[in-house]
């Protein structure tokens, strides 16, 4: 059975802490540090995605590396808590879903957004066990709905919610990580899931969780590659050829789902065919962050601040990568 590796807050922060100090090599604004004339580049990844295809085929790793530049790669088993090393420190450059950023630009982190992907609505949803009474979102009225704070499927439910005509504080939300989600729909200790793929196509797969909804027409789903503010300023070259890489590799997996899904299946522990029907729910193409899509960011941030889930009102643009 797949899962996830779950980290705890505290926990990861200690150690990203820990892993930044002592990044003797790492950028900084004057370059590498006098100690260690090497640079070395940190990036956050999830257990899915194109970060995980681009460390699998080493395409970035030897293009930096005729640079004198080493790649540091870092697992997170979502959004937030990449964020958090992130602020901590420790990554320079990562890719999260559409609400992890504003959650963390309300608490502070500097970051700007640098490139992004299509929409893909269908790539996250609300399940419920196969055999749940419940048969639609109007069901969840006073239920236990299990999600990641912050993360992008809280986006989701709050959109769901909306239309199924209930306000959030109808349901009970539980803020679980991933695997401890996962294990609390297994046991029927939480009435429904909002998750997206892969945990999505594996709960499907392996525990036959019934979707309720997914994102389409509620959503866009767009997943967002991020850098310190420090970094996009003064290693431009440097970004514009990770996002380089990244493309590359996006329009290779788009023509190759099965082989990246066989690729990717002993690097993340799920069967290959899990894998393919996430990679046909995903949407491929690097793209610059527009102003509709920082638009549409802001609509994110307005009702999470209308909500009371953060704690003031955002200016989104001020996000935004002046690219070089």
């Amino acid at each position: 059975m797949f899962v996830p590796e779950n980290v705890s807050r505290r926990r990861a922060l200690v150690r990203l802490a820990a892993l930044g100090a002592g990044m003797t090599g790492a950028f900084t604004a004057g370059g590498a540090s006098a100690a260690d004339t090497s640079k070395t580049l940190r990036i956050g990844y999830q257990k899915y995605g194109n970060f995980v295809v681009l460390k699998a085929r080493g395409t970035l790793d030897k293009r930096l590396a005729a640079q004198g530049i080493t790649v540091q790669w870092l697992e997170f088993p979502a959004g937030p808590q990449l964020l958090e090393g992130l602020n901590a420190g420790a990554v320079d450059i990562g890719t999260v879903g559409e609400t992890p950023p504003i959650f963390a630009q309300a608490a502070g982190v500097d970051f700007v957004y640098i490139a992004n992907e299509p929409p893909a609505p269908r790539a996250e949803a609300i399940v419920v066990p196969q055999q749940s009474p419940l048969r639609s979102v109007a069901d969840l009225r006073g239920k236990k709905v299990a999600l990641n704070k912050g993360s992008n499927v809280h986006y989701l439910l709050v959109e769901a919610l909306k239309k199924a005509g209930l306000a959030y504080t109808d349901i009970q939300p539980v803020y679980l990580a991933p695997a401890d989600a996962r294990a609390a729909f297994v046991q029927g200790s939480i009435d429904a899931w909002v998750i997206w793929d892969p945990y999505l196509a594996a709960v499907e797969k392996q525990a036959h969780a019934r979707q309720l909804v997914d994102g389409t027409n509620l959503v866009s789903n767009v997943q967002y590659y991020l850098a310190t503010r420090r970094i996009a300023s003064t290693q431009a070259p440097l970004v514009h050829a990770v996002l380089d890489e990244l493309d590359q590799v996006d329009r290779w997996a788009r023509d190759n789902v099965p082989a990246v899904a066989a690729q990717l299946s002993p690097l993340v522990g799920l069967d290959a065919d899990i894998l393919e029907t996430a990679l046909r729910r995903t949407a491929y193409g690097v793209q610059p962050v527009t102003n509709a899509t920082l638009a549409y960011q802001q609509r994110i941030a307005d009702v999470f601040t209308n909500l009371k889930l953060i704690p003031k009102q955002l200016d989104v643009s001020a996000a935004r990568w002046n690219v070089a």
